[in-house]
Order: C-alpha cells, then structure tokens, then sequence
C-alpha cells in the first residue's frame, strides 16, 4: 500500500457519504455533559462584522466536518459570515509568524501548544472567556492552564481547544506472539519487546524526522522517561545532564530494532507504515485507528480490532510521561471585530457544539475543559482510554520551566529531536550531542 497519512483518511472518507458523517453521533449526547450555573457571557457584536479563522488541516473527517457544521450553526444564529481555512500541520506556524508580522490576515489563528507565548504582545486578553467557560465547564484541564495562561498568572492569552495525545498504538495479536499481554512500562522491558517485533518482521516506528507532533513527541517521551528535561523549575537549560546522555543512549538501541526510514518521516510516515502493515507498533493519536474501524475494507477492519492503545511506558519516571498538542485559539489585536472573535470561540466550546464535534473524533481530540471527560463516548469503547487523559498531565514543551517564546521557539526548530537524530545516526556522541543541544536551547532563551 502506497497510501499517505491523508490519503488514507481520504480512502476512509469515501466509505461514509459527507451527508452521513453528522450523524455518527446524535447531538443527544451532550446531555452528560454537567454543566454549572453560570451567567450568560454576552459580548456586543460589532456591526457588520465577518471573521476567518486560520486552524490546523483535519487528519480524520469529522474534525472538520463538525467545525464546519458549528461554523455555520453561528453565522446562522448571528449572521456573522466566518471562513475557515484549514492548513497543514507543517504550515500553520509559518503561517501565524506571517500573521503576526504583518498584522493582517485572520482574526483568529489556532495554533499549537506554546504559541500563544511568542505573539503574546499580539494578541488579545481571553481572560473574561477563560474564566466563564472554566467556571460553567468544571475547570480546564492542567495542561490547559499551563498553556492558555502567561507563566505563573491568572492572564489568560488563548483559549485551548484540544490536545492530540500519542500513546501507544500496536498490533495486539503481533505483540501477544512475542510474548506479551501488554506493552511493559520499563525501559530494557520495552526495548526487548521492540527487539522480538522486529525479528518477527513487524518493527516499532517512529519518526526523529520534522514531524511537528510525532517526532517532538517522540523525543520529549524518551528525555521524560529518563527524567530527564529541556529546563529546570528555576528556567536554568537542563538538557546536558547525564539523564539526557541515558536518554540518547537507550534511543541508539532502539533505532536498531526501528523500520527502516523512519529518521525522514513527517507526521503521515507511521501512519502509512501502520495501515500498510510495515509496523507492528508506533506512538500515534487516533487517526491510525479511525481509518482503520471506518474502512470498508474488512481487512483493516479485522486490523482495526485487533489494534489497541495503551499509555506511554513510564521508564523511571513517576508515571506516564505522555503529553498532548493542544490546538491554542488566539485572537490577534488587528482585528476589527474582537467582539465577534471571541463570541465565535465560545460558541464553539459550548456543549451543543463542543459536544458532538469531540465525540465523533472519538478522542483524537482530548478535551482541554474537565467536564466533557464525563462523555459517555470515552468509556464506549475502552480503546479510547488513553486518550480521555491526553490534556490532564504535568508534562509539556520546556518541562519543567516557565512556558515561554523559548520553549515555544525550541520544539518549533526541532532543537531536541534534532539532538536525538545527531547520535542515532552516528553522526555525534551522546555527550557532545546534550552539550550542543544544551547550547542550541540556550540561543532561544537568551534572545
């Protein structure tokens, strides 16, 4: 099979006619969602305002259908006429750089994770939405907080969305003949399940290539398994430490057990390797599984079954080292409607609207507010467990520093997962990849 990331959600889409897709999941669901009494937040429209909204490309189809859907639910109730346009992953940052240099262009851009922290002299204060859908919503989710607020304050500078988390996505039956029942939580237990999947001809994969969520996933997860990190609580780089040297080693050896081209992967590369059959298991959202329970192809729907998902081995940390990549809402100053702005995102985090577009991604969006982790679609289907998590975790981009325009610059450039290419391709040892590492992180923190 010779089918890309988004060319196999295109085959997946093709199975359900667009006019079906809506009703995956009834708009009842959204009944389980408890809600407090709050008052209503009620901003003035500015006349003759219209709005375009720049926001990361789908990777399944209900992702955008259902924006789509509430988009037009609010120009509806409004008569606010809304755009959006969807860009890939690879292009949205560029895109928000250009946004925010020029001062024109869209209203809202969605971006991710930290970015919200380099344009924060840009953009507008979403503190009085914060606090009306945290209040009415069950609070946001810890990871939420640490990347909706400046460090350390009650400021609000975008309003989360949602997080894509990657645990581990595997082949049940593949890992059951080497041996086990699940996938062990410590290091040498994980890489000698790698060693057997490879010697059976179905490898681990995952990418140490410019794949904005995989490889910078990939890497955080082996420096947070080690306990190692990029900055210290007191903002000081951490990354030359014998920690980070452990991390580099132990990713050498499994590199060995890895399928081949795995280091030039961008973030279609595993999925393709996984529904293709080159893989027997990788770290991924939930597109991997969505493609295959959606197919018409009772192949990989058999593949589909017998696919599950687990969280990220702990290694010798505490727990779970697995984060999310949130999709972060900012609204720029130059807008001329900042009112209509800021009412579309509470539109469309409202439980009418929330509701039905989560559910029916089934959870390749995590929820960033605590109430819609009590959707009953989450423990449906018992696959979705770990994704129900993604957005309630410690972990995030400059753990365990201030999140900043640093740390933010630091995953945007790849700095990390670049350090972690240099060694296991041979081209640096582990102490002088940490120490060059360390010195490329510092650039951005100093600047």
């Amino acid at each position: 099979m010779t089918i890309t990331r988004r060319e196999s959600l295109t085959l997946a889409s093709a199975s359900i006619a667009a006019a079906t897709i809506p009703t995956l999941r009834a708009r009842a669901a959204v009944t389980d969602v408890p809600t407090a009494n709050v008052k209503p937040l009620e901003y003035k429209l500015e006349k003759g305002a219209e709005l375009r909204v720049l926001r990361p490309a789908k990777f399944i189809d209900p992702d955008e259908v259902y924006w789509r859907e509430n988009t037009k639910k609010y120009t509806d109730a409004t008569g606010i006429p809304v755009r959006v346009d969807f860009i890939s992953w690879e292009d949205i940052r560029p895109q928000t750089a250009v946004v925010a240099n020029t001062g024109a262009g869209p209203d809202i851009v969605v971006g991710f994770s930290s970015d919200p922290q380099i344009y924060a002299s840009k953009i507008a204060d979403m503190t009085d939405l914060a606090d009306y859908l945290g209040a009415k919503y069950g609070g946001w989710q810890e990871l939420s907080v640490l990347y909706g607020t400046k460090w350390k304050t009650k400021d609000w500078i975008s309003i989360p969305i949602g997080g894509g988390a990657g645990p581990v996505v595997y082949r049940q039956s593949w890992v059951k003949q080497a041996g086990y029942d699940k996938i062990p939580d410590d290091h040498q237990g994980f890489l000698a399940l790698c060693q057997k999947l490879h010697a059976a001809g179905h490898p681990f994969g995952m990418s140490l290539g410019h794949a904005l969520g995989d490889a910078n996933g990939f890497a955080s997860w082996l420096l947070w398994s080690h306990n190692a990190m990029l900055v210290d609580e007191n903002g000081k780089i951490a990354l030359d430490s014998k920690e980070t040297v452990a991390a580099l080693r132990y990713a050498t050896e499994l590199q060995k057990v890895q399928v081949s081209g795995n280091l030039s992967w961008n973030d279609s590369g595993n999925n393709k390797a996984y529904a293709a059959g080159d893989i027997g298991m990788t770290f991924n959202g939930v597109s991997i599984y969505y493609f295959l329970k959606t197919s018409p192809d009772p192949k990989l729907q058999q593949m589909a079954v017998d696919t599950q998902h687990q969280l990220l081995p702990k290694g010798v940390a505490s727990r779970s080292p697995m984060s999310a990549t949130p999709m972060n809402a900012m609204v720029f100053k130059h807008t001329k409607y900042p009112n209509a702005a800021k009412d579309y995102l509470r539109f469309m985090m409202e439980a009418d609207q929330y509701g039905p577009w989560l559910s029916n991604c089934i959870g390749y969006w995590s929820n960033s507010l605590k109430a819609y982790s009590k959707m009953k679609f989450w423990t449906e289907d018992p696959k979705l467990a770990p994704y129900a998590s993604g957005m309630d975790t410690p972990y995030y981009d400059g753990y365990k520093g201030p999140v900043t325009p640093a740390s933010s610059a630091v995953t945007a450039n790849y700095t990390v997962v670049d350090m972690f290419a240099s060694v296991v391709t041979g081209n640096a040892t582990p102490e002088a990849a940490a120490k060059r590492g360390a010195q490329q992180a510092q650039r951005y923190y100093k600047s």
